[in-house]
């Protein structure tokens, strides 16, 4: 770190570092408690919100239904959810918070400028669990930015965070890429993880990070997580951990954002670099299914896989935005993709020859499965027997990483030493491994950003004198 930095430009009752929508819920709710607040965000006003631009949805617990809601999805039921998906790797505490949390959340959203869809029966089966965004993430920023404008938080783009200094556990001043200081009462830290650092990526994942694609924001960089963990604040979460789906792996690096997500898998057949199937393409529906995918695909050689359909199901399933790789017999797909054709031939034949007969239906669970193989295909099992053959090339598509801060119930980052900190607060995907350890509950993580975004704004509002 700089001893000095360069320039003293800024002093505020509360900083914010991140403008997704954690970082938003929390400084709308700061300043409507009466402090002065200013935001800073790594990107331009284009680029602004972070993996929020590419949200659709969070998950709401309700008992009741609502406008977007149909049914009930009660607490019980939302936790039951959350520890199957986590394998027990969750704190309950902050867990049942976030739960209890989101049923306010979504009037608080609305009372702020969000629009939410009509509840979308069949979309990924979430219509009773989870509200849709109308206009989708980018909506959803868009709209909390003009309130937080309208309120007086002072906004700055371009202003990545490059140092944090702390002294005894509280929060001093920090400097940007611009060479600004700023020095506030109280911080509150909503910047997300360090999926975008390819470095720390490698760190734990070694060479094979180089071909992860990264599905948001290039600058969730871990520059601020990194530095408070250096300082002593306490961590949580694996670091080997993230979320990852399978996306088209012609996307781009950075920011493909959720276009890129493929639907295939469960309509055929995925094989790696071997020509081999590795795992069960009709475990289940989404939104376990669609958690799996990416962390499966990055332990494959050269992390690339090959979702493998034919002509009787292409019509089924939500396209890629790239063309599928089309042929007409399966040695001549195999050439396309660089494959072995001899064991491709191998694999599917021995996978329709497992095939047993069944009713076969996409909406359920259906009885169309295979028997003596391994993996097996327990749902959605047809033989791959009618040309033209279409291929789509797949990669792991990083959404987040799980190491973060720990925090307590009031959102405050807590120390090495077990003490909490006098003035530093974290909300978000920074700090989402309090309540995801591992696996993924589709919409969860926007549930985390505006609960602890809330509860941050609260707490951090209390420690001042505006």
């Amino acid at each position: 770190m700089d001893a000095k930095p360069r320039v003293i430009s800024k002093t505020t009752n509360i900083l914010v570092i991140g403008g997704g929508h954690a970082g938003l819920c929390a400084a709308i709710t700061a300043r409507e408690l009466g402090a002065s607040v200013t935001l800073v965000e790594a990107g331009d006003r284009a680029m602004r919100g972070g993996n929020s631009r590419h949200t659709r949805n969070l998950r709401v617990m309700h008992n009741t239904p609502t406008a977007s809601l149909v049914d009930t999805y009660t607490e019980d039921e939302y936790w039951q959810d959350l520890l199957r998906v986590t394998g027990g790797q969750t704190n309950e505490m902050l867990a049942r918070l976030t739960i209890q949390g989101s049923e306010p959340l979504l009037d608080w959203l609305m009372s702020h400028g969000v629009h939410f869809q009509p509840s979308l029966k069949g979309t990924l089966n979430l219509e009773r669990t989870n509200a849709f965004f109308l206009g989708g993430g980018c909506a959803l920023v868009n709209a909390l930015y003009i309130y937080a404008e309208k309120l007086g938080v002072c906004i700055h783009y371009g202003e990545e965070v490059v140092d944090v200094y702390t002294t005894n556990a509280r929060f001093e001043r920090c400097r940007t890429s611009t060479g600004r200081c700023f020095r506030a009462d109280a911080l509150i830290v909503a910047c997300g993880g360090f999926q975008a650092n390819e470095t720390w990526m490698a760190e734990n994942w070694g060479p094979a990070a180089k071909n992860f694609l990264i599905r948001g924001t290039p600058y969730n960089q871990g520059i601020v997580l990194k530095a408070l963990l250096d300082q002593g604040f306490a961590r949580v979460g694996d670091p080997t951990q993230f979320h990852a789906v399978a996306i088209d792996a012609r996307a781009p690096k950075y920011d493909g954002g959720i276009v890129s997500r493929l639907d295939s898998i469960p309509f055929g057949i995925v094989v790696n670099r071997e020509a081999e199937r590795f795992y069960n393409e009709g475990e289940d529906f989404w939104p376990k299914r669609y958690a799996i995918w990416g962390r499966l695909i990055a332990q494959q050689t050269d992390q690339i896989a090959y979702s493998i359909v034919d002509a009787k199901v292409i019509d089924k399933f939500i396209p890629s935005v790239f063309p599928a790789v089309e042929a007409q017999t399966l040695s001549s797909l195999a050439g396309l993709l660089d494959l072995d054709a001899k064991r491709l031939q191998t694999t599917v034949s021995v996978y329709n020859q497992s095939i047993r007969p069944g009713g076969y239906d996409s909406a359920v669970l259906d009885d169309a499965r295979t028997e003596g193989i391994t993996p097996a295909k327990s749902h959605w099992a047809l033989p791959l027997d009618t040309p033209p053959f279409y291929a789509y090339p797949v990669r792991p598509g990083i959404t987040f990483t799980y190491l973060g801060l720990e925090v307590d119930k009031q959102a405050r980052v807590m120390m090495e030493d077990g003490n909490a900190s006098l003035n530093v607060f974290a909300a978000g995907e920074i700090m989402a491994g309090n309540v995801l350890g591992q696996g993924y509950c589709a919409g969860t993580g926007m549930s985390i950003g505006g609960v602890f975004g809330r509860m941050a704004g609260t707490h951090a509002a209390t420690q001042v004198s505006p």
